[in-house]
């Protein structure tokens, strides 16, 4: 749907990802809209040189979040939301369901 404003079907889902579930990794993002990992990853990269993302680690994983010092980041954000609505109530469901869990205690490797 935003393909043609934000320059790829790659961003807009990771930007969409992001907007309903806040933080994600690579392979994340790639899972869940059952698509390789290398576009998602060079988007990733891509918007976080620009400044619409930020990065950290987590153990071995790498986190990616909206930048709070992007100056247009209130915009960007109520923009996706609204675009948000407009996708199939499917689709909106999967997105904002998160399921994670921490690891049962004593679990064996």
């Amino acid at each position: 749907m935003l393909e043609a404003v934000l320059g790829s079907i790659s961003c807009e889902r990771v930007l969409i990802f992001l907007t309903a579930r806040d933080e994600g990794y690579a392979r994340e993002i790639a899972t869940f809209y059952t698509t390789s990992l290398a576009p998602v990853q060079k988007q990733l990269d891509k918007l976080e040189a620009g400044g619409v993302l930020a990065s950290r680690t987590v153990g071995r994983t790498r986190l990616y979040v909206f930048n709070p010092r992007y100056p247009f980041l209130p915009e960007l954000k109520a923009f996706l939301s609204r675009a948000l609505t407009f996708y199939d109530q499917e689709l909106q469901s999967r997105l904002i369901l998160d399921r994670r869990r921490p690891r049962r205690r004593a679990k064996p490797l």
